[in-house]
């Protein structure tokens, strides 16, 4: 029997290994007619070719552009905020993902380069090949430092366009939902800041607690399972304050923004932090919003009383392999199976305000969100964890669901290795989703503890 089994799971990995072959070699070329096909259309119904990611990258651009930069497999735009020039972190996955498409176009080139080359030797000897590259030059302890960069003509258009737009108002392109639900933030008078779900008390609050949602959800979430399942003693001391991060939910979605954890920290900040006068909180987050929770804990040391992540998406890089791709790799392994949890999740349970997280939302906001927050801080998940074990002295729960196929339980595990005082939950029978819904009011109770024990302590 056990022989029988073992050989049945090696041909069903084989199997599952061939057609996803098969099927992502399909999607591979069809993602390069796509390509095609949608900048004929922004051509034809908006007069302008859109850049995409599919672009490769330039070494030199326009002097009067804006540019950005990769060094040593870090990414970062230069970019203007008011009067002041800022670096922003942006992800090299959107733009560098491997697909047989193009590694097969990239080995091409390179051999026909070296084709070249080698003709070239042959006929001249005394010819002699030379890289050009844009660098900058520095004089340090009487030696010359050389700093080589590599620019991307994508991320320049992009902010061009952004430069060039500033003042006037945005214009939703052909391809994204003209909804009244998508597009509300774009005639209110809040434009600057997020949409903000608070319940409380009226008068003075004991503490504050904010709840952060997932990828592709939004403040229902919360409000929908959590909000109405908190005893009366808790709604009577606690403010509950749920936002829809930005693209997501009622909150703005800017065409023109690049979805970078600067700007959803920073839209917090002003939506919450700041005018609710917050100087005391819990925080609550689900999966890609875990990474938003660790680095407000890391900006406000001092006034966090609690942490609780649900699913966190970590991952530790092994040394030498670089963390964005790493990760990417981890979370879209390129497989037909095991499928997304979530879209088990959302099928059994077809709710409303599931629809309205996972629809209200544009494409743009997704991509950007998905590979800056969750593939780009990969690098720095380390640095934040460290800085919370040593810094920020509050209670630190972890909870996730055994049978999470989308975030394994070794990431609440491995999180738990970085910060020792963790404690981890793995809840049975439940998943990415369900380790929520269908749980709401036990979960409600185990908040409730949490938030009294690290008052009390």
């Amino acid at each position: 029997m056990g022989t029988t089994r073992s050989a049945l799971i090696l041909l069903a990995k084989a199997i599952n290994e061939i057609l996803s072959f098969i099927v992502f070699s399909i999607l591979d070329v069809l993602d390069v007619l796509l390509c095609f096909i949608y900048k004929l259309v922004d051509f034809c119904v908006e007069s302008e070719w859109k850049a995409c990611y599919c672009s490769s990258a330039k070494e030199a651009i326009t002097s009067s552009g804006k540019i950005f930069v990769s060094e040593q497999g870090e990414s970062k735009i230069v970019c203007v905020c008011s009067s002041k020039l800022q670096l922003e972190d942006v992800s090299d996955t959107l733009y560098k993902r491997s697909s047989l498409v193009s590694d097969i176009s990239k080995s091409t080139v390179k051999e026909l380069r070296r084709l070249k080359v080698k003709k070239t030797t042959s006929m001249s000897s005394t010819t002699t090949t030379t890289t050009i590259m844009r660098s900058c030059e520095k004089v340090k302890n009487g030696t010359t430092v050389r700093s080589t960069f590599n620019i991307d003509s994508t991320i320049v258009e992009m902010l061009q366009g952004k430069i060039e737009r500033q003042g006037s108002p945005p214009i939703p392109r052909w391809s994204d939902c003209d909804c009244k639900i998508c597009n509300s933030w774009s005639t209110s008078s809040c434009k600057e800041t997020l949409f903000v779900h608070a319940e409380g008390p009226k008068g003075k609050v004991r503490e504050d607690v904010l709840f952060i949602h997932g990828f592709i959800s939004s403040s229902a979430f919360w409000t929908e399972t959590l909000f109405p399942n908190f005893s009366a003693v808790t709604k009577s001391s606690y403010r509950l304050i749920a936002v829809d991060l930005l693209g997501f939910g009622r909150s703005p979605k800017p065409a023109d923004s690049l979805y970078t954890l600067r700007e959803h920290l920073e839209m917090v900040e002003r939506s919450v932090i700041d005018p609710f006068k917050i100087k005391s909180f819990h925080i609550v987050a689900h999966s890609l919003g875990c990474i938003l929770a660790l680095a407000i804990a890391v900006k406000y040391p001092g006034s966090v009383k609690s942490i609780t992540l649900i699913s966190p998406p970590y991952y530790s890089v092994p040394k030498g392999e670089q963390a964005t791709q790493y990760v990417m790799r981890r979370i879209a392994p390129r497989r037909i199976w095991p499928l997304i949890a979530f879209g088990a999740s959302l099928a059994c349970w077809v709710r409303t305000f599931l629809l309205d997280g996972f629809m209200c939302h544009t494409h743009n906001a997704a991509w950007h969100t998905l590979h800056n927050i969750i593939c780009g801080t990969a690098g720095k998940l380390d640095e934040y964890l460290d800085a919370i074990r040593n810094q920020v002295n509050c209670d630190i729960n972890v909870f996730h669901g055994r049978d999470d196929e989308l975030l394994p339980v070794e990431c609440s595990y491995k999180m738990q290795s970085r910060i020792p005082r963790a404690r981890v939950n793995v809840i049975d029978k439940t998943d990415h989703i369900t380790i929520v819904l269908g749980r709401q009011k036990a979960f409600a109770r185990e908040l409730e503890e949490i938030w009294k024990r690290s008052s009390s302590g």
